[in-house]
């Protein structure tokens, strides 16, 4: 990846914000490392709503019964969901890639 890039909008979203916060700076040092800029939250998915913007919003895995609701909600802004691997083992590396492997499908 190049520094090219514009700044990346993230939002990771779980049941009340806390678990993900640990992810959360996993993620922003994985950017760190690739020279890319990116803004990352944790949110709780009551804080969702059609205000919401971002680039890709992730669910964690127990909010990922949500998905069809959220992405109602915030069209069209992609929603995906973490595997419960990755979030398990809080494997930013993995998810860093995985986001920006979406984000580049949706550009395309």
């Amino acid at each position: 990846m190049n520094g090219v890039m514009k700044m990346l909008k993230v939002i990771l979203c779980c049941s009340a914000a806390m678990s993900t916060s640990l992810l959360v700076e996993k993620i922003k040092n994985e950017a760190i490392n690739e020279n890319i800029q990116i803004d990352i939250e944790a949110q709780g998915i009551n804080d969702i709503d059609e205000r919401t913007q971002a680039d890709i919003i992730l669910l964690a895995p127990q909010v990922k019964y949500a998905k069809k609701q959220i992405e109602k909600l915030v069209s069209p802004i992609p929603v995906a969901e973490i595997s419960m691997r990755d979030y398990g083992l809080m494997d930013g590396k993995s998810v860093f890639s995985y986001i920006l492997s979406h984000v580049k499908q949706e550009k395309e």
